[in-house]
């Protein structure tokens, strides 16, 4: 079960870890970043067939990052996963009834069947043993994978991986009696559904358990955004390290690359606000995306501060960049290299790349299907400018 992946855990060398973070449509941004570290890696390797999967051993993703994520994993090129989002970006968010908008805004069935449909058709997989779909436990992923969700009926966050290792993937229980509900089973379509199920975009995502078994038995999941892991980056590097997972990759900056991948920074600053102007509805449209940032923003501020930092740009004024020149690369004792890509999409950090017609609003919603191109936009100009696959992966390519 799993040989091929339990081979490439298990092999010698440096490993390379891809995380992506959520965000929605505004995944576009990151699927052009990608485009132009696909594209990089082709010319330095020499291999213009080259896929993500081919080069990355470990990708994970929040929400939309867990589609990128499950789409590299399954081989899928960069072109093949731009064209997903495009064609199908406009029929993910579904507008629903309008009694059922006091609920949630869109539909999960369209992206359902466009899940099943493309990870299906990626595998390879044609239905048997039972299993209608692809499971998180098939062959023919390529790479470990992770993707984060809330189990809303634990209250806990989830990162259900792939881990031929990990203690929920195992068929035999601790005490030698068989596992029913092995984590493998579940259907890959639905685990990538439940992290994109955003509160009040999206119903939940009700999974089975053991299946048909006595032990059946079922957890409502939501959004990995709402978790505090929007950005999963350090996330994937505990996974990666610590001892609970039996992974067992080694660290150090020679050892290990993080290249964690945003899908857009731009504070959503208030001038002129008054303490008056804070009330409940306030808080309840502007709190849970406050937490995502400030989350978000922290876990790079961890990364830059056990790893060494090769690209990204400054946090804030105090923090800066936490960048290491090229010259004293290697020369420090941190965990692991890191790279962030994350464009500014203020309208000053749009006229930095070029783009100041690009209005800021069009491409900092995560349901903004109307600016599709404005958003390609941006991650393809902040790909040309930011992108140095030579300089940001020396040593792991």
């Amino acid at each position: 079960m799993q040989e091929q992946l339990r081979k490439r855990i298990r092999a010698e060398g440096p490993k390379k870890i891809l995380a992506c973070d959520g965000g929605g449509i505004l995944g576009l941004i990151s699927v052009e970043i990608l485009a132009g570290i696909e594209n990089d890696l082709r010319r330095s390797t020499g291999n213009p067939q080259l896929v993500l999967a081919d080069w990355f051993d470990f990708t994970c993703g929040t929400s939309t990052g867990a589609i990128i994520a499950a789409c590299i994993s399954c081989g899928m090129s960069v072109d093949q996963i731009r064209e997903f989002y495009v064609a199908s970006g406009r029929d993910m968010f579904d507008k629903a009834a309008l009694l059922k908008r006091l609920r949630y805004s869109y539909n999960d069935e369209p992206l359902a069947r466009m899940l099943q449909a493309e990870l299906d058709k990626a595998l390879g997989y044609q239905p048997g043993a039972g299993r209608p779909h692809a499971c998180l436990g098939d062959e023919g992923l390529r790479t470990l994978l992770m993707m984060v969700m809330r189990n809303h009926t634990s209250d806990s966050p989830w990162p259900v991986s792939n881990n031929p290792f990990g203690k929920y993937n195992q068929r035999v229980r601790d005490d030698g009696s068989p596992r029913l509900d092995c984590n493998l089973d579940l259907p890959l379509w639905q685990l990538v559904r439940a992290s994109t199920a955003a509160p009040t975009f999206f119903p939940p995502e009700v999974v089975t358990f053991a299946e048909g078994t006595e032990r059946e038995y079922h957890f409502v999941f939501v959004d990995g955004g709402v978790t505090t892991y929007n950005n999963p980056a350090f996330l994937a590097f505990q996974m990666a390290t610590a001892a609970p997972y039996h992974i067992g990759w080694k660290s150090g900056v020679d050892e290990l690359l993080v290249v964690s991948v945003g899908t857009g920074r731009s504070a959503n600053a208030r001038p002129g606000l008054e303490g008056d102007d804070l009330w409940l509805l306030d808080h309840a449209k502007n709190i849970p995306s406050a937490l995502m940032n400030a989350a978000s923003d922290g876990w790079d501020m961890a990364c830059r501060t056990i790893g060494e930092c090769r690209h990204g740009a400054e946090i804030d004024r105090e923090f800066g960049g936490m960048t290491v020149d090229a010259a004293q690369r290697g020369a420090t004792d941190r965990l692991f290299s890191y790279v962030r890509y994350d464009p500014d999409v203020t309208p000053a950090g749009l006229a930095a790349l070029g783009l100041a017609d690009v209005a800021a609003e069009h491409v900092r919603l995560m349901d903004s299907t109307d600016h599709i191109a404005e958003i390609q936009r941006v991650g393809v100009a902040y790909a040309a400018q930011h992108v140095d696959g030579t300089t940001h992966f020396a040593g792991f390519v």
